[in-house]
């Protein structure tokens, strides 16, 4: 028997230190609900987890922009709703004009309603979304991915001479009449085609939306299974580290106690 080293004591005390070692970090992962707070818990898992966490941020920033896009979408057929009532209005003013009973002074009446609406028209064609033009024409390219692919959202000119061939017309004279009403047809054939564009990239972008959307929950899930703690079996952990801390700490004081056995040797 020695008493300047005590095996056991050492033992008992690195056993304690491993048990509450544990115990902290089973309380780290219950207080966070993380199972790793540290990168030397899951070095592996936690490169995983940032590069799942970084694709889950870009496919929400991807989803903003096509939910952006959507509502510019809606915010063009909204004005162009307008529109082919505004038009449609022309032609049939367009038509009244031809009537052989109408007199010069009549026509200049139906014109110039026909010039009021061929204004409002015009000017719908100068509306912007967030500073963005709704009717210059202009294609966008919409980014669908957290990769940065694109869709091409088909755009809408309503300075294009389709429309303004319209607007610019004169109903006064019978012939001004018979001319403003071919234009006008064209233009609501344009403007059919145009709304008909603005359906299917409604549609399309809506598909990419739910596909986000799905693939955003999925990257979800598959980074929780990595990073988030499972509570029940932590809890079960915890309850195991600080019984082995409490049990440590009582057979570290009997280990301690037991180089006094050696002054029953001296007495």
């Amino acid at each position: 028997m020695v008493i300047n080293t005590n095996i056991s004591a050492q033992n008992a005390a690195s056993l304690l230190q491993q048990s509450s070692t544990n115990l902290s970090a089973s309380l780290a992962r219950l207080s966070s609900g993380s199972k790793i707070v540290s990168p030397s818990d899951d070095s592996a898992g936690l490169a995983v987890s940032m590069k799942l966490g970084a694709q889950i941020a870009r496919t929400g920033a991807a989803q903003s922009n096509v939910n952006n896009a959507i509502s510019l979408n809606q915010t063009q057929d909204g004005y162009l709703q307008q529109v082919n009532t505004a038009l449609t209005r022309m032609s049939e003013l367009a038509v009244s004009a031809q009537d052989v009973t109408k007199t010069t002074s009549d026509r200049a009446l139906y014109n110039q309603e026909y010039q009021t609406l061929g204004s409002y028209v015009n000017d719908v064609a100068t509306k912007s979304f967030n500073g963005v033009s709704l009717f210059n024409g202009n294609n966008l390219s919409v980014t669908t991915d957290s990769e940065g692919s694109t869709f091409t959202n088909l755009g809408v000119n309503l300075a294009s001479t389709s429309y303004t061939a319209a607007t610019g017309g004169n109903i006064s004279s019978l012939s001004g009449a018979q001319s403003a009403l071919g234009a006008t047809e064209t233009a609501i054939n344009q403007l059919a085609s145009d709304r008909a564009n603005i359906g299917s990239n409604e549609e399309t972008l809506g598909y990419y939306n739910n596909q986000l959307s799905s693939l955003s929950n999925n990257l979800s899930a598959a980074k929780s299974q990595i990073t988030d703690v499972d509570v029940a079996t932590e809890s079960t952990n915890y309850a195991k580290q600080n019984i082995l801390v409490q049990s440590g700490t009582a057979m570290l004081a009997q280990a301690n106690s037991m180089p006094q056995s050696v002054l029953r040797l001296l007495a």
